[in-house]
């Protein structure tokens, strides 16, 4: 899973990727391809 300081673009990289808060945590998540996981904070 990627730290990252901007999801906008790692929201960009795929279509199936929704950002969700969860925990006081910004992620990314994609059920298709769990390879563009992402978590902000």
């Amino acid at each position: 899973m990627k730290v990252s300081n901007s999801l906008k673009t790692l929201k960009k990289r795929d279509r199936n990727c929704r950002v969700i808060r969860r925990k006081g945590r910004v992620y990314v998540i994609n059920k298709t391809n769990p390879r563009f996981k992402a978590r902000q904070g």
